[in-house]
């Protein structure tokens, strides 16, 4: 792709390396390939779009000319420009992501505005059922199960000053990336991070003001008709949700009522066709069940309250 592999030393402009780019994800069908070139260009020169359109005719030396071409390869052979580039943008945070974690989506951000809602004062104050939140401190204290790369536990943390988060997670690999993210947004002192098997590891007297959940939820044979870039790239034990796709979904509503404080928050990310199920599971020892619906208008969380 660059000069140099063609064409001795000589060095590919900025303009010119963003057309054999784009060219190449065009050919591949990847839907927006200016985007993504660019995205991958900026990255390499460590520089925003603007400079890229400012300086089109600025020479880029060799070596990263030849890391750029190498990232328009591996994202024409499937690999997501997220673990390219490594980072992922989540509620206007920058995020650190590995082939370790999923990638975090913007469906994703409807659960955290869910309940970043719900810990709204003024209407935490109105409501006598939740009489019981916040500590002796005046801090919320918030369990985020299955943090993964930690958006969901680090944005709550970023948005509510005055909450502790524990983040847990079964992988080893997945929690270091977590904690990587809580540096570099600046709430690590407010996030614990903790390796466990669901609650297994978690302080039996500690009780939380909510529960937050993005859990595997895809139906184990439904893993192999997964796109490539999903199926072939991200975490497979983050993406599997057991036979029906709701393992994790029974564990968590049964473990979390010895978690929660009375009229605690238990509130989950769902697949598109999981709401009414999901609901059934809740419905025994919550109440107040609801169901939100993403920006497509597809079911996307389910939330309730542990029944006083």
């Amino acid at each position: 792709m660059t000069k140099k592999q063609t064409n001795g030393d000589e060095e590919m402009t900025i303009n010119e390396l963003l057309r054999t780019g784009i060219q190449k994800l065009k050919e591949v069908n990847i839907e927006a390939p200016a985007l993504e070139a660019g995205v991958m260009l900026c990255h390499v020169l460590d520089c925003d779009k603007t400079y890229l359109y400012t300086h089109g005719n600025q020479s880029v030396d060799n070596d990263k000319a030849d890391n750029y071409a190498d990232g328009i390869n591996r994202r024409c052979n499937g690999v997501p420009l997220q673990y390219i580039t490594g980072h992922q943008e989540f509620m206007s945070l920058d995020f650190v992501v590995t082939k370790d974690v999923l990638i975090p989506r913007q469906d994703t951000e409807i659960l955290v505005e869910h309940v970043l809602e719900h810990f709204n004062a003024g209407r935490l104050l109105q409501n006598k059922s939740h009489a019981n939140v916040g500590g002796a401190q005046g801090y919320f204290e918030i369990l985020d199960m299955g943090t993964g790369s930690g958006c969901i536990a680090v944005s709550l943390a970023h948005f509510i000053k005055n909450c502790r988060i524990t983040a847990v997670d079964f992988s080893k690999n997945a929690l270091e990336v977590a904690k990587t993210n809580g540096v570099r947004n600046f709430v690590d002192d407010r996030v614990q991070f903790v390796h466990s098997n669901l609650f297994e590891q978690i302080n039996s007297e500690l009780r939380f003001d909510a529960v937050v959940s993005n859990p595997p939820y895809i139906e184990t044979e439904v893993i192999e008709e997964l796109s490539p870039g999903v199926r072939d790239h991200e975490p497979v034990t983050a993406l599997d949700g057991g036979k029906d796709g709701l393992h994790f979904y029974r564990k968590i509503c049964e473990e979390a009522i010895r978690f929660l404080k009375p009229g605690g928050l238990l509130a989950f990310e769902i697949g598109y066709n999981q709401a009414e199920a999901v609901s059934k599971i809740m419905d025994t020892h919550y109440s107040g069940v609801r169901v939100l619906k993403d920006l497509a208008g597809l079911d996307r969380v389910v939330s309730g309250y542990l029944e006083s």
